[in-house]
């Protein structure tokens, strides 16, 4: 009978059905699609993630959880190389809850041989039935090309606590290429492991790439409990996190982090060089991406709505002059803060004693702002070149 139906029907139509509110109709049609298996209209639901409401997609997952029985569960296996997180929690749960030796072996044979949609599947069936067996193929696939395939390995070696895979992590972090320790963060962070957020945080700070770095951090422990670990390196992660938004990181993520509550409760507290800091750039950020509509233009309403109130947060409580005055504590070598504070920085005193540091980077910067504030005379580009031994750095000073 429905197949008859489905002659008459689109392949669009159906999946208006799948998705749609009339329960006679996605009952019928989610049982259809396990039933047959229908692969062409999974592969079509799953073409159409990024167009659909989140709670579409779990009340579809929902429906195909539903329609799943002792005699059909083994049909999910066909769906299996049209790979979709919207999915996989469900059609995982249905093949867990029949689960059996001979479908265990044949999941461990689709994960060493298909196809990497297949294996994202096969990696979260290891998270339900915990096979020792899985844990080599696990690793293996940790660190692919594939985003989906190595965060649902990292999360189920997490689950087994494979001290192994989370050594070589921990091991990844002191790589000399900077992909390789971002593979390794975003690897540690899904794992869950709270024990690596100190060697992350350290990896942050000399890495290149310490705003991508910093964007993971608060998947692994919120700002509350960051800030409670370590007051400084929670303020450096919010920091580089501020630098990222809007270029390297989503600007979702000011909802994920609860950025509104985060600036809320520094602006509430005793605010010293650190949080003068940050705040000032944080004030300079929003008012960036709130300028115009090039940086909102693509984002939803709760995203651009959040940044304005976070805007108009930071205008309306800061005070830029006693926090320039502030951050002159930070303009300081030795201080994690000390490129920040250099952008907000008007005493021109303050700054040129930069120029007498050893750090070559620093004196470049310090040398730069000087520029800025017409201030970098002769003297100073003199006092500047004394520490200089890098010929790329001494030809742009000189050119300043």
């Amino acid at each position: 009978m429905y197949a008859i139906i489905k002659i008459r029907l689109s392949m669009n139509e159906l999946l208006k059905k799948l998705t749609g509110k009339n329960k006679k109709d996605y009952e019928s049609v989610a049982q259809h699609l396990v039933d047959n298996p229908d692969v062409e209209l999974f592969k079509e639901l799953v073409s159409q993630d990024n167009f659909l409401f989140d709670f579409v997609k779990q009340n579809v997952a929902n429906r195909i959880y539903n329609a799943c029985n002792e005699k059909n569960y083994r049909n999910l296996l066909k769906f299996f190389p049209y790979y979709s997180p919207s999915y996989d929690e469900a059609i995982v749960a249905v093949l867990a809850k029949y689960a059996d030796e001979d479908l265990t072996d044949e999941i461990l044979d689709i994960f060493e041989t298909g196809s990497e949609n297949e294996k994202c599947y096969c990696a979260k069936y290891f998270s339900f039935i915990q096979d020792p067996l899985a844990i080599e193929l696990l690793r293996e696939n940790s660190y692919t090309e594939n985003e989906s395939l190595n965060a649902n390995c990292a999360a189920t070696l997490g689950i087994l606590q494979d001290e192994g895979a989370y050594d070589e992590a921990i091991e990844k972090l002191g790589s000399n290429d900077e992909f390789e320790k971002l593979s390794a963060v975003k690897f540690l962070v899904i794992y869950g492991n709270k024990d690596a957020l100190p060697k992350i945080i350290d990896t942050m700070k000399t890495s290149t790439m310490a705003e991508n770095i910093a964007g993971f951090i608060p998947y692994i422990v919120e700002f509350s409990e960051l800030f409670e670990k370590n007051y400084s390196d929670g303020m450096l992660v919010l920091n580089n996190i501020v630098n990222g938004l809007g270029e390297i990181l989503g600007l979702y993520e000011v909802i994920n982090f609860n950025l509104f509550d985060v600036f809320g409760n520094i602006l509430s507290s005793t605010i010293d060089s650190v949080a003068a800091v940050v705040l000032l750039n944080a004030e300079d950020k929003f008012s960036t991406l709130t300028e115009n509509n090039e940086y909102l233009f693509d984002e939803d309403k709760n995203t651009q709505n959040e940044i304005k109130d976070i805007k108009k947060l930071l205008n309306n409580n800061i005070n830029k002059k006693q926090l320039k005055q502030l951050i002159k504590q930070e303009l300081r070598e030795d201080s994690p803060f000390v490129y920040t504070a250099l952008d907000y920085a008007d005493d021109t005193d303050a700054v040129r004693e930069l120029l007498r540091c050893d750090n070559q980077t620093v004196i470049l910067k310090t040398a730069e702002v000087l520029k800025k504030l017409n201030s970098l005379d002769n003297t100073a580009k003199t006092v500047a070149l004394l520490k200089i031994t890098d010929e790329n750095i001494k030809s742009i000073i000189r050119a300043l």
